[in-house]
């Protein structure tokens, strides 16, 4: 009894093999000379005449000898891919994640198509934002947003003052230097905000998806190794198609 993957593991090689030489054969019957043949004698007016040999060529590729080729070549092409495409449709498996069933009985297609989506889903997960660890952030209730620890800074303004180098005399007056001081006028309560998720979150998220992919990869492996039914339907079309 034939396996499914024992089909997949062989299909590759049949369509390599069966593409190369129907090529072959298109070449070969486009080769007009090869197709042709030939058969000529001479005959003298008289018996004193030249006596000349017969010349001839040989038809070399018939063209119905290379159709008929073709469809066996053909026909194996046909026979591998028709038993591929039934047991698809037959070969199922169910997704088992830590011993449970999540999915059940999937098709190999749908298997195919989920693993491919998934490396897709991996990749969008590895790229999520993540918080900045040199703050530390909490949920805030209101914005479902996190937020950081309140943080106050210092407003300052600059306000001038005299600074009396020398008091006024009757002949000379003060000499005062000018400078200005900062002076607090006031805080600042800064509390940061992001949308972004935390590092553990996205780990937690990519050890998932893994652990998914992991289980779909099994299941495809189960579906893949059921018993199937060789086809033969290459035979029936080339019958139609030559006959």
């Amino acid at each position: 009894m034939t396996k499914l993957n024992q089909i997949l593991a062989v299909e590759k090689g049949v369509k390599s093999d069966v593409q190369r030489k129907v090529t072959d054969a298109y070449h070969q019957i486009q080769k007009t000379p090869l197709l042709s043949g030939i058969s000529r004698t001479y005959q003298p007016i008289d018996d004193e005449g030249e006596q000349l040999p017969p010349e001839s060529t040989r038809v070399q590729v018939q063209a119905d000898v290379v159709l008929k080729g073709v469809g066996a070549t053909l026909t194996r092409l046909f026979d591998v891919t028709a038993t591929k495409d039934w047991a698809n449709c037959q070969a199922k498996a169910s997704v088992k994640v830590d011993g449970a069933v999540l999915l059940e009985d999937v098709p190999v297609t749908y298997l195919l198509f989920l693993e491919k989506q998934l490396t897709d889903v991996h990749t969008f997960i590895s790229k999520l934002p993540t918080l900045d660890p040199a703050e530390s952030w909490s949920q805030d209730e209101h914005t479902e947003a996190w937020r950081t620890e309140p943080v106050k800074t210092t407003r300052t303004k600059k306000v001038p003052r005299n600074h009396v180098l020398a008091e006024a005399t009757d002949k000379h007056p003060a000499q005062v230097q000018v400078f200005t001081e900062d002076i607090v006028v006031g805080y600042w309560t800064k509390v940061a905000f992001s949308g972004a998720l935390p590092q553990r979150r996205v780990n937690e998220l990519l050890a998932r998806v893994q652990k998914l992919q992991d289980a779909v990869k099994f299941a495809r492996e189960e579906a893949n190794g059921a018993d199937i039914v060789d086809r033969k339907i290459g035979e029936k079309v080339f019958s139609y198609l030559l006959g």
